[in-house]
């Protein structure tokens, strides 16, 4: 699991996030939402280690994560930020086996692209790998950074709004893909993932931390987080948690 502990983390001297402190469970899909500017990429960040606490700590799966070296935090958490560099010519082959880096340093073994055909066939992009990045839809080049993470081979992977301009059929692939990755079971991934989009938060994900203005608001299973009166008083606008065909949704009102 992931613990954090009383977590403050700062840019630039001043605090984004401020005694932040709840656990992730080891497998599932945890959502972090919240309004624009509540701190949702910053604790994404301080969750990889790629920002030194202020104050507190992050233990995954007991390692303070800030403490670890960077080799080693790469064989824990694989963390997909927004906007990934875009290299115009690199094939969809090449860019997943750049998560490989972290195990093979420079010379990949058999294993190494073992694993990146499986990634390629988890994300049904086995019939794209020779393609470059800059022919590719942006669903299918969103799918092959998600794929190049998921090549890492971590316990955990960090993803930072990755349904971002995505259409509904690619989104929703994403996410069922990704829900597949984190059922409990051999090989089962911890998946965080910040999202914007309510309904996809409210019908994948396990865990829910909410945070706003900084701070951590709410953090539990989805039933219990996902309320209309939490959602409601989260975004300060009308918001309503029903059921459609046997699956939650969240509504305007």
């Amino acid at each position: 699991m992931i613990q954090i502990e009383n977590l403050t983390l700062q840019r630039d001297g001043q605090p984004i996030l401020t005694g932040v402190e709840t656990t992730i469970p080891a497998t599932g899909l945890t959502a972090l939402i919240g309004p624009n500017g509540a701190g949702k990429s910053t604790l994404l960040h301080g969750l990889a280690g790629l920002l030194p606490p202020a104050a507190g700590r992050v233990l995954v799966n007991g390692i303070d994560i800030a403490s670890a070296r960077p080799a080693e935090r790469a064989l824990r958490v694989a963390l997909l930020t927004q906007n990934p560099l875009l290299v115009p010519r690199l094939s969809v082959r090449d860019l997943i086996g750049f998560g490989r880096w972290p195990h093979h340093r420079g010379r990949p073994r058999q294993e190494d692209r073992d694993h990146v055909d499986e990634a390629l066939r988890v994300f049904d992009l086995s019939a794209l790998e020779h393609r470059s990045l800059d022919s590719l839809s942006g669903g299918q080049r969103q799918r092959a950074y998600v794929a190049m993470a998921h090549a890492q081979a971590t316990p955990w992977m960090l993803l930072d709004e990755p349904l971002s301009a995505l259409d509904p059929r690619y989104a929703r692939d994403i996410m069922e893909r990704l829900h597949r990755l984190s059922r409990p079971g051999e090989g089962a991934r911890g998946v965080v993932i910040v999202l914007h989009d309510l309904g996809m938060a409210a019908r994948y994900a396990d865990w829910v931390v909410t945070l706003r203005d900084g701070r951590l608001v709410r953090s539990g299973p989805r039933p219990e987080v996902m309320t209309t009166e939490a959602l409601s008083a989260l975004f300060e606008t009308g918001l309503a948690v029903d059921e459609c065909r046997g699956r939650p949704v969240v509504l305007p009102v």
